[in-house]
């Protein structure tokens, strides 16, 4: 199950997804559709399936998410050096089956904290997965952070009001900071 963060990753991992022999979804944001703008090449290229991209080295705090959450997650990191002084490293899930364990559990080791943004709603989201490994196998400075979609229908129009915002990012950030 792969979710791509933009139209370059979105073509490696397609065609990563129809040469191997396993079924795959591909989720594909909408958002994406019309906000992310990349010059894709027209060579034939592959990504990995399963491994997570660390896009911002970090020392304090760990934030992880997939597909549109990325870029949230990015732009709260910028805020946290520029405002708060902390070193949030972000991780790109990529694909959240399988997902990348290792990287994601070595992260949470070195910062002590983690934040997981994802668009699902909180209960039965991954989240809850990711957030069930690093606990069992990272030792941490304080809880892991989940912020997600409300645990509530919603009319289609009310969508940005629902979905995990820069906003609620960096609040609990700074709660996991202060913990």
């Amino acid at each position: 199950v792969i979710v791509p963060r933009g139209p370059i990753k979105a073509k490696g991992l397609l065609l990563s997804w129809i040469r191997d022999p396993d079924p795959c979804f591909i989720f594909e944001p909408k958002v994406l559709y019309r906000a992310a703008v990349e010059e894709v090449p027209l060579s034939d290229y592959q990504l990995p399936l399963g491994k997570a991209d660390v896009l911002i080295k970090g020392s304090d705090l760990t934030l992880i998410g997939w597909g549109t959450q990325v870029h949230v997650l990015k732009e709260v990191a910028a805020w946290l050096k520029r405002d708060y002084q902390v070193s949030a490293e972000v991780i790109d899930l990529v694909s959240i089956l399988p997902w990348d364990v290792e990287t994601v559990c070595q992260s949470a080791g070195k910062t002590g904290r983690v934040l997981v943004a994802h668009e699902p709603p909180l209960t039965a989201g991954f989240g809850v997965e990711i957030a069930a490994t690093i606990q069992e196998n990272s030792f941490l400075l304080a809880p892991v952070c989940r912020v997600t979609w409300a645990d509530t229908p919603f009319p289609h129009v009310f969508e940005p009001l629902y979905l995990p915002t820069k906003w609620r990012c960096l609040d609990a950030a700074l709660q996991l900071i202060n913990y």
